[in-house]
């Protein structure tokens, strides 16, 4: 992002870091599925402690963007787009950790065909984000390519939800889970849903800040 400069660099630096951390909020998260999904709860404690502190740190991130964008950085006319595109981010850590807190709080147990179903689903979100941070990053310097990749997210993203749906009828089917276990999975595969929804919702203000500057 390297076409403005002053008080504007800075922006983008931050939008950076706020994107990365984000990111590993969802590469702790994942790690949280695997150790519980492997049965091994004390692990999956402690990533999910770690996803909710990436998530603070990524709070804090995007706190300073708003502070920054509020002291001058870019036009006024375009500094409500950057605070809409760094609230909707942070909405992807929000999402994970949500997802995170609900299944180590109620802890329920799964039969050993759902387990590769469920992480399908975790792989599925995870690269919806990570197809959000190549069009953020182009926003800058290519708004063509910007506006391919927020395509890619919303495809991405329907790919997420038809994984979950797919997850989600298996669930129901299985005769080896519990009524109790298939209400909290049924909560806890939505929520995992819910972040690859925040991620399209974060491209679609960047296809909204690329066609503005396409003109």
């Amino acid at each position: 992002m390297g076409i403005f400069g002053g008080k504007e660099s800075g922006v983008f630096k931050a939008i950076d870091d706020h994107l990365r951390v984000v990111e590993e909020s969802l590469v702790a998260f994942k790690a949280l599925m695997n150790a519980y999904l492997s049965g091994d709860l004390e692990n999956a404690k402690a990533f999910e402690r770690e996803v909710g502190a990436l998530e603070s740190k990524a709070d804090g991130l995007r706190r300073s963007i708003e502070t920054m964008l509020y002291e001058g950085a870019f036009l006024p006319a375009n500094r409500g787009d950057y605070v809409r595109l760094s609230e909707l981010v942070d909405q992807v850590a929000d999402a994970a950790e949500s997802a995170a807190h609900t299944l180590i709080l109620a802890k329920p147990k799964v039969s050993d065909e759902l387990k590769r179903e469920i992480l399908r689903l975790v792989d599925a979100t995870v690269e919806t984000y990570r197809l959000l941070i190549g069009a953020v990053n182009a926003l800058n310097t290519d708004v063509d390519k910007a506006l391919e990749l927020s395509k890619a997210v919303e495809d991405a993203e329907e790919a997420a939800d038809a994984v979950e749906y797919d997850v989600k009828g298996k669930l129901f089917e299985s005769e080896s889970v519990t009524t109790y276990a298939k209400v909290i999975w049924n909560q806890v595969l939505t929520k995992i849903g819910d972040i690859a929804d925040r991620a399209e919702d974060a491209s679609d203000q960047v296809m909204l800040m690329a066609i503005k500057r396409r003109g």
